[in-house]
């Protein structure tokens, strides 16, 4: 029996209801919450957790991006459109890419592969 049998990649947040209404925009479902100590966010293949940053900086997440893999590109640019998210688009050698930033500066990124 394995050891581990669940993860989550944690990200600090500044306001846990704005970091929530953020990620659920972005299609993710609210797995569980507790209070404004600790929220679990999820979508197929990734578990984020989101907790309070405190006294902590968040000034965004380094050398750490997340990425969402999606079947049209476009359909995601819409959805950011739609939810006045900055971005910028790149045609790259492995697909296309939507780069964004959450509310705290979290690099975050929707690509469409290239087959």
């Amino acid at each position: 029996m394995p050891l581990i049998k669940e993860s989550d990649v944690t990200i600090l947040v500044r306001d846990m209801d704005k970091a929530i209404a953020f990620y659920l925009s972005l299609g993710l479902t609210l797995q569980n919450r507790w209070g404004n100590h600790y929220a679990r966010v999820v979508t197929t293949g990734i578990t984020l957790g989101l907790h309070p940053a405190n006294d902590v900086p968040t000034t965004g997440s380094g050398s750490v991006s997340v990425g969402f893999m999606v079947d049209d590109i476009n359909e995601a640019k819409t959805l950011l459109e739609q939810h006045q998210i900055a971005f910028d688009y790149r045609d790259g050698k492995s697909g296309k890419f939507l780069n964004f930033n959450d509310l705290d500066g979290t690099v975050l990124y929707f690509m469409q592969p290239g087959y």
